[in-house]
C-alpha cells in the first residue's frame, strides 16, 4: 500500500460519521487536495469546544463563516462575537467566482451561493439589539469576579446585596449600587451596623473606584433594563435554518473589561436557564468568542477560575464556545485542555520568539507520521488549516492537513444600508429599544434619606414653636401689667393721702 493509499485510508476511517455531521473540506498530502477525503465533525460533539487559529490573513474568519453557515442549515443558532467588523456578509448571498469552483472541483464539494438569517446585537449605542442585563442578575460573587476584588471586598459586595434584598430594592444599573455604598458609609451607617456589622469606609471606597473604573469603559450602557433574554439566541427562521446572531463589538476592542463582563454574564445565565441535555444528537447553541486574548489577557485569576469552570460545566447543556485568536497559546492551559475541535491555519515565524511559540503549539497537536507539524505550521496557505477533532465516541482523529470549503454567503461586510434593512426587520431591534428605569435602590434611598431629613426638622419646628408665647398667653400678661400698674397707683395714693393728713 502506498503512503498515499495508506493516508487516505486513516483520515475517512478517523473522520467516519455514522450520525449527522458537517464537512469542513477535503484533506491535502504533501500540499496536494485529496478529492472524496472529507474531514467531517459530527454534530454531536460540537459542544466539546473548540480552537481556531492562525495569524492574520490565513482564513480564520471564513471558517467560522463556513462553521456557522453549516450550523445553521442543521437548524443551530450561532452566537458570533465579532470584534474586527468582518463577519456580518454572512447575511447576504456570496458570489460563484472562479476561484471558488477551483477549490470545490478539487475537492469534490459541490458549491452553491446563500444567505442566512441574522440578528445584528449591540452592547454599545451602535445601531442592533441591545444587550443589557442588571447588577441583581449579576450576584455579588460573579459581580465582585468582575471587579477583581479581594475576599474582604467580596464580602462587602455580599452585605450589599443583601441589605437590597432584604429591603425589597433593586439593583438595576450602576448608580444603583453606587448610591448604597454612599448610604451604607453615611447617612445609612447605624443601621447597616446594627443589623450586619461595621463596614470600613477604606473597603468601600476601593470598591466603588473599582465599579468606577468599569463605568469608564462603557458599563452603563451595559448594565440596566431590559435585560436581554437568552431564549432570544435560540430562534429559527420560518426555514428552520438557526439563527446566526452577531454582536458587533468594533468599538469595544479598547474596553477589555466590558467585554468580558458580557461574555462571562452570559455563559453564567445559560448555563443557570438551561437544562440538562446529556448526550444529545446536536447542540443547542454555538458560541465563537472573536479576538479571545482579550479576555484572557486582562482577566483576573478569579476571574480565569470562573471562565474555566463555566467551559468546563456548559457543554453538559449542549452549548459549544469557540476561541478565535492568533496563537493557542493566548489560551491557558486549563481552559485549551477542554477543547474538542481544533482548527490551527497558519503561523509566521518572524522572530526567534516566533519560532518557539510555533514548536509549542505544534506539541498541542497529535504526531502525525505523514506531517512535520512545526513545518508545516508555517507553509499552509490562506483558507488551509490543520485539523484534529473527537470521533463520535469521543477519541481523537488524526491530524490532518486540510483545504477549507469556501462560505456560500458573502465574503466581505455589509453596506450601513443594508444594516438598517436588517435592523428595521428585527423583531428584537424593537423589543430592547426601550430603556427602562424602574423604581429602585436609586429613587429609594433618596426617598428614605429625605424623609429622614424631614423627620429631623420636625422636632426642632417643635422646639421654636415652644418659646414662642402664645397669643393668649402674650394678652394675659398685658392685662396682668395693667391690673398690676393700677394697684401699685392705687396703693402710692393712699400712702401720701395718709401721709399728708398727719
Amino acid at each position: 500500500m502506498s503512503k498515499e493509499e495508506n493516508f487516505i485510508q486513516q483520515i475517512n476511517k478517523g473522520y467516519l460519521s455514522q450520525g449527522e455531521s458537517i464537512i469542513l473540506g477535503g484533506a491535502m498530502l504533501d500540499g496536494k487536495a485529496l478529492p472524496d477525503t472529507f474531514v467531517k465533525i459530527p454534530l454531536k460533539t460540537l459542544n466539546r469546544h473548540g480552537l481556531i487559529a492562525g495569524a492574520t490573513g490565513t482564513g480564520k474568519t471564513k471558517t467560522i463563516q463556513v462553521l456557522s453557515e453549516q450550523l445553521s442549515s442543521f437548524g443551530i443558532p450561532v452566537l458570533m462575537m465579532d470584534i474586527k467588523g468582518d463577519f456580518s456578509g454572512v447575511a447576504k448571498e456570496g458570489e460563484e467566482k472562479d476561484f471558488i469552483k477551483e477549490r470545490h472541483a478539487k475537492l469534490n464539494i459541490p458549491y452553491s451561493v446563500s444567505s442566512f438569517p441574522v440578528e445584528l446585537l449591540s452592547l454599545s449605542k451602535q445601531e442592533g439589539v441591545r444587550l443589557r442585563s442588571t447588577v441583581s442578575e449579576f450576584g455579588p460573587v460573579l459581580f465582585s469576579r468582575i471587579l477583581d476584588l479581594n475576599d474582604t471586598q467580596a464580602g462587602v459586595v455580599s452585605v450589599i446585596f443583601k441589605y437590597c434584598d432584604d429591603n425589597k430594592m433593586p439593583l438595576l444599573d450602576l448608580k444603583d449600587i453606587k448610591k448604597v455604598i454612599n448610604y451604607i458609609t453615611d447617612e445609612g451607617k447605624n443601621e447597616i451596623e446594627e443589623s450586619y456589622g461595621k463596614i470600613s469606609t477604606s473597603t468601600t471606597g476601593t470598591i466603588l473606584r473599582k465599579i468606577i473604573e468599569l463605568e469608564q469603559q462603557g458599563a452603563d450602557l451595559f448594565f440596566g433594563e431590559l435585560s436581554f433574554e437568552i431564549d432570544d439566541l435560540f430562534r429559527l427562521d420560518e426555514n428552520g435554518k438557526g439563527y446566526i446572531n452577531i454582536i458587533r463589538l468594533t468599538d469595544i476592542q479598547d474596553k477589555p473589561k466590558l467585554f468580558s463582563t458580557f461574555m462571562l454574564s452570559l455563559l453564567a445565565e445559560i448555563y443557570q436557564q438551561m437544562p440538562e441535555k446529556g448526550d444529545a444528537d446536536q447542540p443547542e447553541l454555538v458560541i465563537f468568542i472573536d479576538e479571545a486574548h482579550l479576555i484572557f489577557n486582562e482577566a483576573s485569576k478569579a476571574l480565569l477560575e470562573q471562565i474555566e469552570t463555566i467551559v468546563k460545566l456548559i457543554r453538559s447543556k449542549g452549548i459549544g464556545i469557540y476561541f478565535i485568536t492568533q496563537n493557542p497559546m493566548d489560551i491557558p492551559s486549563g481552559v485549551l485542555a477542554q477543547l474538542g475541535l481544533k482548527i490551527q491555519h497558519a503561523l509566521r515565524a518572524f522572530t526567534a520568539n516566533d519560532r518557539q511559540a510555533i514548536k509549542q503549539s505544534a506539541d498541542n497537536y497529535p504526531t502525525s507520521e505523514f506531517y512535520k507539524t512545526d513545518e508545516v505550521l508555517t507553509s499552509l496557505g490562506i483558507g488551509e488549516a490543520f485539523v484534529t477533532a473527537l470521533s463520535e465516541k469521543g477519541i481523537p482523529t488524526p491530524l490532518v492537513a486540510t483545504m477549507m470549503r469556501a462560505p456560500m454567503s458573502r465574503m466581505d461586510i455589509l453596506t450601513d444600508t443594508e444594516i438598517e434593512e436588517i435592523n428595521t426587520k428585527s423583531k428584537l431591534v424593537k423589543k430592547y429599544s426601550e430603556v427602562l428605569d424602574r423604581e429602585s435602590a436609586y429613587e429609594m434611598l433618596n426617598k428614605k434619606i429625605e424623609s429622614a431629613q424631614e423627620q429631623a426638622a420636625v422636632p426642632e419646628e417643635k422646639k421654636q414653636e415652644s418659646n414662642e408665647p402664645s397669643t393668649a398667653s402674650v394678652v394675659t400678661k398685658s392685662v396682668l401689667k395693667v391690673v398690676t400698674s393700677a394697684t401699685f397707683i392705687r396703693g402710692a395714693f393712699g400712702i401720701l393721702s395718709k401721709m399728708f393728713k398727719k
